[in-house]
């Protein structure tokens, strides 16, 4: 017997929408047999993984804080994947961007005025853009495939970052340590409402409503979804594959290396060998857990963005490994591609015929 995949003539707009619901309920269910696997409480264990970062203002404040990146470099990557182009390197372009938006307050510190931020900001887009531009002139000049190229990509970043902080970037009266010096007060992102978030949190949102109008109500984001669709119906329509490639790349950079300059300027304050959780990668679950739409976005970024408040949580009130974050990740991701297959998608099963005899 075999099992085979049979395309659905239709399938449901309603089960497409509420996919996401159920695909973060089924993840519930696990790690809770999860908990319970590891000897733990799993009532317990759901609780201060899921409901008490969202009762205690300090840990709200923090989550918005890491949804922030999250929903930024997902943003970004849903024009990549919209239009058929595989960017898994945001990761490497994250800290690419963190590491040009840092030119300024680690190479020239006296540097301090209005313009300190905002040239940052542009550094940090601008950084982010050219690593992405890497694997997407490779696939359009010599057909390599972007999905490893861009991968390899965050690794040689890695290094990069590690070499500089230990290296020529390193903090002079900083007692050795491998860390930048810290930011100045011009290279700071300001606190808005009280404390409860920085700026960055207010230009995400305003650049992801942005996006949601272009993809929704311009030229540029019907190019988009017809390449990402149907690049011949595209080319009929003149619209050029390599041109798009580029320039969902370029914005996918931009935008990951703008979360980096946003990170390091804000929640970091400093250059550190080690700038994200992984933020690039969890965004992967957040574009397609928002349906690789900017509104769905911001929400899926603010379920991520609970993993990793509640994966700290646990591990220092339960005992539970810190991999547990990345676990509860890789479930979510898992069933939000699972319930899409079964709404495209029933399975058939197939009964093999007995081998005829001689």
């Amino acid at each position: 017997m075999r099992i085979e995949l049979v395309k659905r003539k239709e399938h449901s707009t309603l089960m497409a929408l509420l996919s996401p619901v159920i695909a973060v309920l089924l993840t519930v269910i696990v790690a809770g047999v999860l908990f319970s696997v590891t000897g733990k409480d799993p009532l317990l264990g759901l609780f201060k993984f899921f409901i008490e970062p969202l009762t205690d203002s300090w840990s709200i404040r923090e989550l918005i804080v890491k949804a922030t990146p999250l929903v930024l470099i997902a943003c970004g990557l849903a024009i990549c994947y919209l239009s058929n182009n595989w960017n898994i390197g945001a990761e490497g372009q994250f800290i690419v961007g963190a590491l040009f938006g840092s030119i300024l307050p680690v190479l020239f510190p006296e540097f301090e005025n209005g313009l300190t931020l905002p040239l940052m900001l542009v550094f940090g887009a601008i950084g982010g853009a050219l690593w992405a531009l890497i694997p997407a002139v490779l696939k359009t000049r010599f057909n390599t495939n972007e999905i490893l190229t861009s991968l390899m990509l965050v690794y040689v970043a890695s290094l990069l970052l590690d070499y500089l902080v230990r290296g020529p970037w390193r903090d002079p009266d900083g007692y050795n340590f491998p860390e930048s010096r810290l930011f100045s007060d011009a290279a700071t992102m300001p606190e808005v409402f009280g404390g409860l978030m920085n700026l960055s949190t207010v230009l995400t949102i305003l650049i992801a409503l942005f996006l949601a109008f272009i993809l929704a109500k311009t030229l540029k984001g019907f190019e988009i979804r017809v390449m990402g669709e149907s690049p011949r119906a595209g080319a009929f329509a003149g619209f050029s594959r390599k041109r798009l490639t580029l320039f969902a790349f370029a914005v996918a950079g931009g935008l990951a290396g703008l979360a980096g300059t946003m990170e390091v300027s804000g929640s970091l304050n400093q250059l550190l060998p080690v700038i994200s959780p992984g933020y690039g990668f969890t965004a992967i679950i957040v574009a397609f857990l928002g349906r690789l739409n900017p509104i769905g976005i911001i929400i899926a970024g603010f379920v991520l963005a609970l993993s990793y408040i509640g994966g700290e949580a646990v591990q220092s009130a339960m005992g539970v490994s810190n991999k547990i974050a990345s676990v509860i990740q890789g479930l979510l991701l898992f069933f939000v591609l699972a319930c899409d297959t079964l709404i495209l998608y029933h399975v058939r099963f197939v009964l093999r015929r007995a081998a005829k005899s001689a």
